[in-house]
């Protein structure tokens, strides 16, 4: 599985460049699946739902399935990596952008707005390949523009080798 993280501060554009990768690479005919990570631990089902009830009664996974839409819930642990237990789902996938998850496994590009106010995680990780932005950033490491899209799904195919 071919993984890309979307990470940067909050508020710096990440799920809007994340929506038009998927589109751009989409249409390439490339299959795109994506996670969003949260830091945060909240409840993802609704408190209430039967699925929600199954769940806490003991139900490992508990799913919900529609027509046309499934969920799946499942708990973790907090050492326990998500792509281990869902890795099957996006067996069919070329690649899987993944919006946070900074301290997970894959290639991780860095998204940044000076109007966030808050330093760029470049200047802290070692492991982020290039930043993504608009905006004048100092770093030795490369600096892709957010404006173009084409260009940066050209350089992310490169990056993950799916040529």
């Amino acid at each position: 599985m071919k993984l890309l993280h979307i990470v940067g501060r909050q508020s710096t554009g990440k799920t809007m460049l994340i929506v038009d990768l998927v589109k751009e690479l989409s249409s390439r005919g490339f299959k795109v699946g994506t996670l969003k990570h949260s830091p945060h631990d909240h409840e993802l089902d609704k408190p209430g739902k039967d699925s929600f009830l199954h769940r806490k009664a003991g139900s490992f996974p508990a799913a919900v399935a529609t027509k046309k839409m499934m969920a799946v819930y499942m708990p973790l642990q907090d050492i326990d990596n998500p792509f281990d237990h869902i890795s099957p789902l996006f067996s069919q996938t070329d690649i899987v952008i993944v919006e946070g998850y900074i301290n997970g496994p894959g290639i991780k590009l860095e998204v940044w707005r000076k109007e966030a106010e808050e330093q760029p995680f470049i200047y802290e990780r070692e492991d982020i390949a290039a930043v993504i932005t608009d905006d004048d950033l100092e770093t030795k490491k490369p600096v892709w523009p957010r404006k173009d899209v084409t260009d940066l799904a050209d350089k992310i195919q490169k990056l993950a080798d799916m040529q």
